[in-house]
């Protein structure tokens, strides 16, 4: 955490503001090419090392429009889900985050291109790589930060964000077990982009001797509180789990106070010296 954070001080200014809403655009114009004709993306735009070291490295921006989906319905659904997811992950990490998450996982999978085009050469155009699952690693970091979030599949059936991530993890597990190359790369790159940025940014404090402690601390003062009144507190916006049930509150390990925060305040609020 501490390594991360040196990295935010040194390069969070070149941080790109609402990466989120510019992705969607690029999703939104490679559906629009694939509506037309899909060969376009795979002729042109593709992550095709071969072509790319030939000379066409605009591919290595281009392969990211991929469009799974050609229905115009659930493509416009899964544009809005994926902005929202993302636009709310930069919001509580802040831009130098969430652009690490996303750059680093479009780098792990222009690597494993790369390393398929050294095991297979030519025969690697038969395995080309798309964001896919990258798009889908959003929603195990939305589901990590927001774990009690509501989803309502099909707009009626209500079920945690904590247990849909679970049930897609079942599913990307299976998948990479019976699946070819193709599928069995991309998914290990984007769940391993997901595991390492998960390790780098976690705070060990909370399980330090210290850490532990206060939270026996914690629950002792919790059992002597009054049945009507909020448990946790933000102290920057003052709003408690009484306000709104679905608000994640966390100890910062930088402040001192035993100071409390909701999620959207956790990581952008002023350490307390």
């Amino acid at each position: 955490m501490d390594f991360f954070e040196k990295l935010e001080r040194k390069f969070g200014r070149y941080a790109i503001k609402n990466l989120m809403m510019y992705l969607t655009v690029l999703y939104s114009i490679g559906f629009v090419i694939s509506l037309v004709n899909i060969d376009i993306y795979y002729n042109y735009m593709s992550l095709d090392i071969p072509e790319i070291l030939s000379g066409q490295i605009w591919r290595l921006l281009t392969w990211i429009m991929y469009a799974p989906d050609q229905s115009i319905f659930f493509a416009a659904i899964m544009l809005v889900l994926y902005y929202s997811l993302g636009t709310n992950l930069e919001r509580v990490w802040g831009s130098f985050r969430f652009n690490v998450y996303m750059f680093m996982g479009y780098i792990f999978l222009i690597i494993g291109a790369f390393v398929l085009y050294a095991i297979y050469g030519e025969a690697s155009r038969l395995f080309l790589l798309t964001p896919d699952s990258l798009n889908m690693s959003i929603f195990l970091a939305f589901a990590l930060t927001y774990p009690n979030m509501t989803f309502y599949i099909y707009f009626v059936l209500p079920i945690k964000a904590k247990y849909l991530a679970f049930v897609y993890l079942l599913m990307e597990v299976y998948s990479f077990i019976i699946g070819g190359v193709i599928t069995k790369v991309s998914i290990g790159l984007s769940l391993l982009n997901f595991v390492i940025f998960y390790l780098m940014t976690r705070s060990w404090n909370r399980i330090s001797p210290k850490n532990v402690v206060r939270q026996v601390k914690f629950k002792r003062a919790v059992k002597m509180r009054p049945a009507n009144q909020a448990i946790h507190k933000c102290a920057v916006c003052g709003k408690t789990e009484k306000d709104d049930d679905t608000l994640e509150f966390r100890y910062c390990s930088k402040c001192k106070g035993n100071l409390e925060y909701c999620s959207e305040h956790l990581y952008t609020h002023i350490h307390v010296e």
